[in-house]
C-alpha cells in the first residue's frame, strides 16, 4: 500500500501510482486537518486520507477513520467510517461539485455477567452531493470536512435512535431486568392493591 505520510509503497514497487504534486500537497494538508478532526470527535483512534487524480481533470479521495473501544475488557467495540469523495471544479475553478459516499461499520461486544453476552454489529451507507465556492485548494478541505462532519453526525444519530433504540426496545420486551423474587413481590403488591380497590368500590356502592 502507499503511505499517505511518506508517499512511498510498502513493499516498494516501481510502477505504483502516485498523485500529482498539487494533489499530493493537498493530501498532506488533508491528513493534517482530519487528524485534528479525529482527535476532537473521537479522542483517539487513527485516520488516513488518500487522494488521486482523475482523467476528467478533477480528483477524488478517501477519508478513513477508525476508533476501537478502549474501555473495559468486558465491553468492546469499534467504529470504522469510510468516506469516498469526488471533486470536479467548474466555473474556471471558482466553484466545485462534490459527491460524497459514506459508509460506517460499527460493532459492539458485551460480556458483562449482569447482562450476559451480546454481539451487535452492522453498517450504514449514505450519499450526498453539493456545490460550493472555491478560492484555493484549502477551500476543498473545508468543504469536504463540512460534508464529512455533517454525514457522520447524521449516521451517528440514525444508529443511536433507530438501530440501537430499536434493539434496546426488543431486549426490554424479551428479557426482564427484574429477578424472580422481585417480580413475585411486585405481583403480590398489585394483587393487594386490586383487592383493596375492589372492597372500596363495594362499600361505596352500599
Amino acid at each position: 500500500y502507499r503511505s499517505p505520510r511518506s508517499n512511498e509503497y510498502d513493499p516498494p514497487i516501481e510502477d505504483g501510482s502516485i498523485p500529482s504534486d498539487k494533489t499530493r500537497k493537498f493530501e498532506v494538508d488533508a491528513n493534517f486537518a482530519f487528524d485534528m478532526y479525529r482527535e476532537q470527535y473521537f479522542e483517539g483512534g487513527i485516520s488516513s486520507c488518500y487522494f488521486w487524480d482523475q482523467d476528467n481533470g478533477g480528483f477524488a479521495g478517501a477519508v478513513l477513520i477508525k476508533k476501537t473501544g478502549d474501555g473495559s475488557k468486558k465491553f468492546r467495540g469499534a467504529w470504522d467510517s469510510i468516506h469516498v469523495v469526488e471533486v470536479q471544479e467548474k466555473g474556471a475553478g471558482r466553484n466545485a461539485h462534490y459527491k460524497l459516499i459514506s459508509t460506517v461499520m460499527l460493532w459492539l461486544h458485551n460480556s458483562r455477567p449482569e447482562s450476559g453476552t451480546m454481539d451487535l454489529g452492522g453498517s450504514l451507507s449514505r450519499q450526498a452531493e453539493k456545490d460550493s465556492p472555491v478560492t484555493d485548494m484549502s477551500s476543498h478541505i473545508v468543504n469536504i470536512g463540512q460534508m464529512v462532519e455533517k454525514m457522520e453526525n447524521s449516521i451517528r444519530s440514525t444508529l443511536d435512535t433507530i438501530y440501537f433504540g430499536r434493539t434496546r426496545d426488543i431486549m426490554n420486551e424479551t428479557r426482564s431486568l427484574v429477578d424472580l423474587k422481585g417480580k413475585e413481590k411486585m405481583d403480590k403488591v398489585n394483587r393487594q392493591l386490586a383487592k383493596a380497590l375492589e372492597e372500596k368500590n363495594k362499600k361505596s356502592a352500599q
